[in-house]
């Protein structure tokens, strides 16, 4: 067991086997104790990947790719008695390059296990908001008590495997208990303006009603690429314009101090110096300590 953020969370064995020895191509994934299993490739290699055994079984599977008129990370999430025959229908759909399908040993997952599965994949992709979920509707089926337990046990476990195998569609933004968000607080001022946040395994999480500034500096012109997530977030109402600053409607995970600090300065910024916890230490002196 392992305490992470004042937590105890189980440590996992994982294995995976790469095919061809290298990382990006066909590869399985299995979890000791664990009676699923992944397997996972390109779709240059899909041939391959259909090839094995594992695609004859009942299963969920997911076609990840970028969607080609938002350029944002996309996913389709399907289920199949028979995975080999029902994605090669998926031919047609170009904005995939990769697929992962999961299956399990002992081959005990019903038509009703892969379509809950299925719903609850699409629901917790729409709620983490990272990918585009190119699924028309939603799906699902009604289980017992004892099975549904069972089945989210499994979506545990293929939540574990998932960004392992380079599929983060389904990660949640990190958060704390109040305390702990309280205990690591991190600002960053500019102009008399605050932001607050915390770190994360995937980056740093800004907080809602944090406050940015409305206009960007003069050198943004020369590098506009730090911008593009801070013009991101204004077009899609996250930032929104109140009382001579922008202000987060809602928590944002970035991928780096530096990133967030940009979207706040409204230029490039060092993210090390820029965040400051409550003694006023930056993120560079706390590391050094």
């Amino acid at each position: 067991m392992l305490c992470v953020y004042g937590e105890i969370v189980p440590t996992a064995t994982l294995k995976i086997f790469l095919a061809y020895g290298d990382p990006k191509r066909l590869r399985t994934a299995e979890l000791s104790n664990w009676t699923g299993k992944a397997v996972s490739g390109p779709r240059s290699e899909f041939d391959m990947v259909l090839a094995r055994d594992e695609s004859l079984n009942s299963g969920v599977y997911l076609l990840t790719g970028t969607d080609p008129e938002t350029n944002k990370s996309a996913i389709y999430i399907g289920e199949a008695e028979c995975i080999r025959d029902r994605v090669k229908s998926h031919l047609s759909k170009d904005f995939w390059n990769s697929i992962t399908f999961f299956i399990t040993k002992d081959e005990n997952l019903t038509k009703a296990h892969i379509k809950y599965i299925e719903g609850r994949l699409i629901d917790i992709a729409r709620e983490a908001e990272r990918s585009i979920v190119m699924n028309n509707q939603s799906s699902g089926a009604r289980l017992p008590e004892s099975d549904r337990e069972d089945m989210e046990v499994f979506l545990d476990k293929m939540q574990q495997v998932l960004p392992v195998l380079g599929v983060e569609a389904f990660v949640q933004t990190s958060s704390k208990q109040d305390e702990q968000v309280s205990e690591d607080l991190l600002e960053c001022n500019i102009k008399g303006l605050k932001a607050h946040g915390y770190l994360t395994p995937n980056g740093i999480v800004v907080l809602r009603a944090s406050q940015a500034v409305l206009d960007v500096r003069d050198s943004a012109s020369k590098w506009p690429s730090v911008l593009v997530q801070r013009d991101k977030l204004i077009d899609e109402g996250v930032l929104i314009e109140q009382n001579g600053a922008y202000v987060f409607t809602k928590d944002v995970e970035f991928s780096s101090p530096s990133a967030a600090a940009a979207t706040i300065h409204g230029g490039s910024a060092n993210g090390l110096t820029a965040w400051v916890n409550s003694n006023g230490l930056s993120l560079k002196e706390l590391q050094n300590a």
